[in-house]
């Protein structure tokens, strides 16, 4: 097999906009992505909400704030280019409890430094635009919007194949073998040589570093985030997104509600602990990927770190009242009966040894590779700029 320039692993959205960057922005280059699914976005790219973030979450100067302000302007653009479904619906973050004021202000300071257009609403000014809403102080998100990223993803890659690159679906990466200056990409089916790799596996992205150039500095620990929808003569409680107040200590956004392209409603969603990277359902147990795990330092650190936020969620997830009475301090009128099980997530969240979370974007560099370690939301909404700057550092190597 001739060898290629560029080898990207992973058909999840940020590995094609990486590979369609570098079409786009090195025409004579062979750009190929290998994936082991028999389809792209099968994985975290395809199992969100679909929401196109501002950036008002993120610290100010962070690779997530820099990346999703750019990446979101990019990605409504590219929607509306494309002809794809997208709405700038705009959100509310709402504080239900006085101490959640604290939070909100600090938010408030994020969006002024992060540039974000946001204002901060009384709870009268707040049922203005949700109706249905019960707090005591809000902030509206004008920027945020919606989409359907797997419409997204299919578009990306039509647009690398008419540039000239390639897309290798039912290909299990089992090793990388670097050798002579060029890295051998060993599938259970071919091998593909390429000058340079891109790391790009999400849930699996730890172990694909290993074999890419070195241990990463930190592992993934997949978490299982768990959706309900609402019933559709209840879908007119929520007129766009609704979020709360989030734990400033944890990654998670906690339990929301998100208007859908469809006009459906999600609510969730929560985050517990996967036993299986891939671990869709409750009964989905990987023994290897649970050992992984539970042999890790690291996890037990941030298990304790974080035991009674930990329990809650668990406590969300085994039983639904506790799911519900989390949605209804943002809509009262909210029922058990309201709601239905949907998709679930798994959330590819790395954690240092130490037992921090990691809270940024993680991308390790080396001769010939890129691994891109920690890439969870919003990482769909910054997915263009950051595959504009992956692609840039491959193409400056």
């Amino acid at each position: 097999m001739k060898p290629h320039d560029y080898a990207i692993i992973g058909s999840g959205i940020v590995g094609l906009a990486t590979a369609r960057e570098l079409c786009l922005n090195s025409p004579d280059s062979r750009v190929v992505v290998i994936e082991k699914e028999a389809a792209p976005a099968k994985h975290q790219s395809g199992r969100n909400s679909g929401v196109i973030h501002s950036g008002i979450y993120y610290k100010p100067g962070s690779l997530k704030a820099e990346f999703c302000r750019e990446g979101a302007e990019a990605m409504k653009e590219y929607c509306i280019d494309r002809g794809i479904p997208m709405k700038q619906c705009g959100k509310l973050i709402v504080a239900t409890r006085q101490e959640d004021i604290s939070g909100l202000r600090r938010l408030y300071n994020n969006a002024t430094c992060n540039g974000i257009g946001v204002d901060w609403l009384n709870s009268e000014k707040a049922r203005e635009i949700e109706p249905h809403v019960s707090c005591i102080e809000a902030l509206h998100v004008r920027s945020t919007g919606i989409t359907s990223y797997p419409d997204v993803c299919r578009s990306m890659i039509e647009d690398i194949r008419n540039a000239g690159g390639s897309i290798c679906f039912d290909q299990n990466v089992m090793n990388i073998v670097d050798s002579g200056g060029m890295r051998f990409i060993e599938t259970q089916r071919e091998v593909f040589p390429s000058r340079f790799v891109i790391n790009c596996a999400g849930l699996h992205s730890d172990r694909v570093g290993v074999m890419n150039g070195r241990p990463p500095s930190a592992r993934i620990i997949p978490f299982r985030g768990e959706y309900y929808r609402l019933v559709p003569q209840k879908s007119h409680l929520v007129s766009n997104l609704i979020y709360p107040v989030p734990n400033e200590k944890l990654p998670f956004l906690g339990v929301h509600f998100s208007k859908t392209v469809d006009g459906g409603v999600h609510a969730g969603p929560n985050a517990v602990l996967a036993f299986k990277r891939e671990g869709y359902l409750k009964s989905d147990v990987s023994a290897g990927d649970l050992i992984s795990t539970l042999a890790y330092g690291g996890f037990w650190k941030m298990a304790a770190d974080h035991l009674a936020s930990g329990l809650a969620e668990m406590r969300r997830s085994l039983i639904k009242s506790y799911f519900v009475n989390s949605l209804r301090e943002m809509i009262p009128e909210i029922g058990p009966d309201d709601l239905v099980p949907c998709v679930s997530g798994v959330r590819a969240q790395a954690v240092f040894s130490d037992g921090r979370l990691v809270d940024d974007f993680l991308i390790d560099q080396g001769p010939g590779y890129l691994n891109v370690i920690n890439a969870p939301s919003p990482a769909a909404t910054a997915s263009l700029a950051i595959g504009r700057h992956l692609a840039h550092k491959a193409m400056a190597s």
